[in-house]
């Protein structure tokens, strides 16, 4: 008898606790979202990746029309330019040394995938540099432009693919793929300081 009135009990308690955890989730849960900006209206992001702009009269989801956008477009940049103004600068020197040992070091890879096939999955021993020294011959500055070999407008890194699935034998890269980035940004750092000419031949 004594043991059926503790097992009721002890189911009792536990019974509360769980029903205290489930309000505390939901309270928690409810002030996450309402910390978050969790209404319904339409957030808008600039490109910085930083200044945010909630738009009262819009939400979430809609299309808005061309001379509401170009309202909402003017009134991120000028929040941007106010937030601009209350820094003399954003980025330290500390910052700007890190981005230059990142941009150097995927260079680097670039340069060691520009010379090894077996890295690009070439499949016949032929790598890019065999037919570019030096990424010679590459005239990353003239893309886009029209290539004869794709019968259409096509960019540097069309072109890299073409040549990873020609004369080397691999398969394409995918756009976002790490060495795709580094091929193009050692092939790119070979031309600093070459104008810009598109359409080129």
């Amino acid at each position: 008898m004594k043991m059926t009135k503790w097992l009721i009990a002890m189911a009792g308690i536990i019974g509360l606790a769980l029903v205290a955890t489930s309000l505390e989730r939901r309270t928690v849960g409810a002030q996450q979202s309402k910390a978050s900006g969790g209404s319904d209206r339409l957030v808008v992001q600039l490109c910085d990746g930083e200044t945010k702009l909630e738009i009262a009269e819009a939400r979430a989801g809609e299309v808005l029309p061309p001379e509401k956008a170009r309202e909402v477009a003017r009134r991120m940049m000028a929040a941007y330019a106010e937030q601009q103004a209350k820094q003399v600068s954003k980025w330290t020197a500390r910052d700007r040394l890190t981005w230059e040992r990142e941009q150097k070091r995927v260079i680097e890879e670039g340069y060691k995938l520009f010379h090894d096939w077996k890295a690009l999955g070439g499949t016949i021993g032929i790598s890019c540099d065999m037919c570019h020294p030096d990424a010679s011959a590459t005239h990353p500055e003239t893309y886009p432009k029209f290539q004869t070999q794709l019968k259409r407008v096509a960019t540097l890194r069309d072109m890299i693919n073409w040549c990873i699935e020609n004369p080397m034998k691999g398969k394409p890269l995918p756009p976002d793929d790490p060495r795709m980035i580094a091929l193009e940004a050692y092939i790119t750092s070979t031309r600093k300081g070459v104008p810009l000419d598109p359409g080129k031949h």
